[in-house]
């Protein structure tokens, strides 16, 4: 499957929504779009919708755990909005659900 990349900014808040697979394939698109937020002077927080994100490999989890890291070393706020049950499992999986901020809905 493609891969969906939308993005919205809110004055210092940037907004990406993410579909279809992230892979070794799709990866560097990712990446290169979230890297590119992080180093912007005037974006403070990023977040990213997973909510229709059907796939994702370990490929997209280093991504995460980079821009995470990055956010981080940036004093820039990084964090995961929504996400399919298939990535959450992942996330869980792999441990990184406890490290990164997650909201799951709208009101959290």
């Amino acid at each position: 499957m493609d891969l969906l990349i939308q993005t919205t900014s809110l004055e210092t808040e940037h907004r990406v929504v993410l579909g279809g697979d992230i892979d070794a394939f799709t990866a560097p698109k990712v990446k290169e779009t979230l890297m590119s937020l992080v180093t912007k002077p005037d974006i403070n927080h990023i977040t990213v919708d997973l909510e229709a994100v059907e796939y994702m490999d370990s490929t997209g989890i280093g991504i995460f755990i980079g821009i995470m890291k990055e956010c981080f070393q940036r004093n820039r706020t990084f964090e995961v909005h929504k996400m399919s049950p298939r990535v959450e499992r992942l996330f869980r999986i792999t441990g990184l659900y406890d490290h990164i901020a997650i909201r799951k809905g709208e009101s959290e």
